[in-house]
């Protein structure tokens, strides 16, 4: 029994790393690759948060490196990042 969960969870694994190696996604594996529910993810394409396309009118795509560019969106500066930006804009006011 250990021995064949392991397997199932190596082969997801390896599914997980093959998701990154596309260019679209479907819905499944988009909510895969960001960790988020299915759920949340039904809600943020019905409420058209993220980028998404439907070709058919009925399922849901994905491009990775739009999905990539959403995730990335909001950067959280670090303190020394900050501090650089105020001493920039200093120097530049003078």
């Amino acid at each position: 029994m250990d021995n064949s969960k392991t397997i199932e969870q190596r082969l997801s694994n390896i599914e997980s790393l093959l998701v990154g190696t596309k260019t679209v996604l479907t819905f499944d594996e988009v909510a895969t690759y960001t960790g988020l529910s299915k759920s949340y993810l039904y809600k943020l394409t019905s409420g058209n948060v993220i980028p998404h396309y439907k070709p058919n009118g009925k399922n849901v795509y994905f491009n990775k490196a739009e999905i990539d560019t959403w995730l990335l969106r909001n950067e959280v500066k670090t303190n020394d990042a900050l501090e650089q930006e105020a001493i920039n804009y200093k120097i530049a006011k003078f």
